[in-house]
């Protein structure tokens, strides 16, 4: 009985990994054409929930000619291009400015989300920058 609850659970945990890694896939493909959707760290997002759920998505991804360079890339410590830093900074930044000075009323959320913005900002440009391939 207490292995198949443990099954069970596996089995669940598994299902929910790869849900979340093919919506983190998704959003990062469509990240590749709009601007302000990060296409690296969703494609990292999902090639991390495939590696613990599914070695077949896992390889799959990995060696796409399209998504597969992003986290290869990352992988081997050869870092972000130029280009997705940018455009991930500015797309944060233009979104947190529009919700704390238009959406939110609420003085300690807008903290908090300036506060998320300045650490996801430190996150991004704390990483190693590919300068030889500008994607």
């Amino acid at each position: 009985m207490r292995d198949k609850v443990g099954d069970t659970v596996k089995q669940f945990k598994k299902i929910v990994l790869i849900i979340v890694g093919s919506l983190s896939l998704v959003l990062g493909v469509v990240g590749i054409i709009l601007p302000l959707v990060p296409t690296t760290p969703l494609l990292l997002l999902a090639a991390a929930c495939y590696v613990r759920s599914s070695n077949r998505l896992y390889h799959w991804l990995i060696s796409n000619k399209y998504a597969g360079s992003y986290i290869q890339n990352y992988r081997d410590g050869n870092g972000i291009p130029l280009k997705a830093k940018i455009i991930g900074v500015t797309a944060l930044w233009l979104a947190m400015s529009y919700s704390i000075l238009f959406v939110v009323p609420l003085l300690a959320v807008k903290i908090l989300l300036f506060i998320i913005g300045a650490y996801v900002t430190w996150f991004i440009l704390k990483q190693k920058t590919l300068h030889n391939k500008m994607e």
